[in-house]
């Protein structure tokens, strides 16, 4: 596999993404908690300023206007980093998302990807935290047009919606095939030696861990899981029957994110390949740059092709 692609942070276009879509709904609002200028969303400020609020730094208070907009017609945006848009305001989002309220969240800086913010801005729990929520989808987009894409479907779903934008950089790739929530994509299918199953922040890791194999002379499945929920469990299940070994690999907690939902999807059958997880172990992680970080907390090559046996 190719690993010679350009790099890019999801987050540097929040903000024009946001605008691309009010062009075709122009009832969106986003609401801000002082973070405009760090998720980029301060471009759809300066826009639309009669169509953003912001809350300062009170975040509850933040998604109860986003339900309230809501309820009145409007389509509200969240923007924050994910620790505050899903941990801080998780009370507030489960009332929203009791009464299927419109709401979407579109959080950057997600898993590690804070840095040198440390454990108390490093986001991973949210996918734990929001897909047990029932109501919510959850989102993970792994470049440009799936990002752009996952927020016009947002736009027009009618429910919440929670996207996981990433902070730090993931391949700048096009979509490999028309966007469909509950939909993976099969970036490379080669053989039936591994699969290698990641969510969207995870992209980079995912493809250099892929090439790594290969170049051991191992040939297998690249999964790029687009929706954590829905969650594609039929293909799953199809990958877990024909693969000796699999491994999921998230900038997450390693519980309750997408490796345990790949678990449940794959525990039901009568037999399967083993699976195993990388991300972050039952720790809080600590500050620092965010690829030395992700590295000690084990999202690296080497610990990739450890849990596949290589």
């Amino acid at each position: 596999m190719d690993t010679s692609y350009e790099l890019i942070s999801l987050r540097t276009l929040v903000g024009d993404v946001l605008n691309e879509a009010f062009e075709s709904h122009p009832n969106i609002f986003v609401i801000d908690s002082d973070l405009a200028g760090s998720t980029t969303s301060d471009k759809f400020q300066e826009k639309h300023p009669e169509h953003f609020i912001e809350t300062g730094i009170a975040e509850q208070n933040a998604m109860s206007i986003a339900t309230g907009i809501a309820k009145e017609g409007g389509i509200p945006f969240y923007v924050n980093f994910a620790i505050f848009a899903t941990g801080t305001v998780w009370t507030q989002l489960r009332q929203a998302c009791y009464p299927n309220a419109n709401v979407k969240i579109l959080a950057t800086h997600p898993g590690m990807d804070g840095g040198f913010d440390g454990a108390t801005h490093h986001a991973n729990e949210d996918i734990a935290l929001t897909r047990a929520i029932p109501n919510l989808q959850v989102l993970v987009p792994a470049n440009p047009d799936e990002l752009r894409a996952a927020v016009l479907y947002a736009a027009d779903h009618e429910g919440p919606v929670y996207i996981r934008c990433s902070r730090d950089v993931v391949p700048n790739l096009p979509m490999a095939q028309p966007y469909e929530v509950g939909s993976a994509v099969v970036d490379a299918d080669t053989g039936s030696d591994f699969a290698i199953v990641y969510e969207g922040t995870a992209g980079d890791l995912a493809r250099k861990s892929f090439a790594a194999c290969e170049e051991r002379g191992r040939h297998g499945v690249l999964l790029n899981v687009r929706s954590v929920k829905p969650l594609d469990a039929e293909l799953i299940r199809s990958i877990a029957g024909r693969v000796e070994c699999m491994v999921t690999i998230e900038n997450h907690s390693v519980i309750g994110g997408l490796g345990g939902a790949v678990a449940e999807a794959v525990c039901e059958l009568l037999s399967h390949a083993p699976l195993h997880r990388v991300g972050v172990e039952d720790v809080f992680t600590e500050s620092g740059p965010s690829d030395r970080v992700k590295e000690k907390y084990g999202l690296n090559v080497e610990n990739v092709l450890a849990k596949l046996g290589f």
